[in-house]
């Protein structure tokens, strides 16, 4: 699959933030952004890129657990010998990961990993040839912008940018209709790239170095694509 069609983009936005508000989700969602070519107003849209805002699970109030304090009950425990991954009822909720096991998933260590957990339930498998790149993390999408900023400068990868360029569809339990009106009928006006690093601060020539190695990273990825990272 090479694109949506801008309409059917925009669907595809609508049918995972009804998801967002309407079941249980892993770890609690706070926010979701659309960003990049649907936000620029690009027919096809090549890539839809997506950012969710969660909350790190601090307390599994739905873990449940014996009075005794045995594992006979214990999610972690029951999830390490059913699927071999650790940390439910930690990392991710365990009445959550009880109702959908289909989409647990682990990080390369074998703990659930509440970014790919996310990215199953709302998106698909990753094997899936949808061209969806979704970035999860604790922090509001408009802090994470200069947050990961400073750390693409610091580390001279620009890869790691997150395009400022975004819109808001839904916060703390609202949606916003004329987000998706806007959306809908390419009435966001929203600067090239390279201005709006420029904007945050870059100089121009190092603006649009980071601009050209962002696009060549993002031209290169396939199907569904993941990145999640705590501030």
């Amino acid at each position: 699959m090479t694109g949506f069609d801008r309409s059917d983009a925009v669907d595809r936005l609508e049918e995972l933030v009804d998801t967002v508000e309407n079941e249980r989700m892993p770890v609690p969602v706070r926010e979701v952004w659309a960003f990049g070519d649907v936000a620029l107003g690009l027919d096809p849209v090549e890539r839809l890129d997506v950012y969710l805002t969660k909350d790190i699970l601090m307390r599994d109030d739905s873990a449940g657990g014996t009075s005794d304090g045995s594992d006979e009950t214990d999610p972690e425990t029951r999830f390490r010998e059913s699927h071999g991954i650790e940390g439910v009822g930690k990392s991710v909720r365990a009445d959550w990961a009880a109702e959908h096991p289909e989409y647990l998933r682990a990080n390369a260590a074998g703990h659930a990993a509440p970014e790919k957990c996310l990215a199953a339930h709302l998106i698909g498998d990753e094997e899936e040839n949808q061209p969806i790149h979704l970035e999860v993390c604790n922090s509001p999408f408009e802090d994470n912008v200069t947050q990961r900023l400073r750390g693409a400068k610091l580390r001279d990868d620009y890869t790691q940018l997150l395009d400022p360029r975004g819109v808001c569809l839904w916060a703390d339990g609202v949606r916003s209709d004329e987000a998706f009106r806007k959306l809908r009928e390419s009435e966001l006006a929203l600067p090239t790239l390279s201005s709006a690093l420029e904007m945050l601060g870059m100089e121009a020539d190092e603006a649009s170095a980071a601009a050209e190695e962002l696009h060549a990273w993002r031209e290169d990825q396939e199907g569904v694509t993941v990145r999640g990272d705590v501030v």
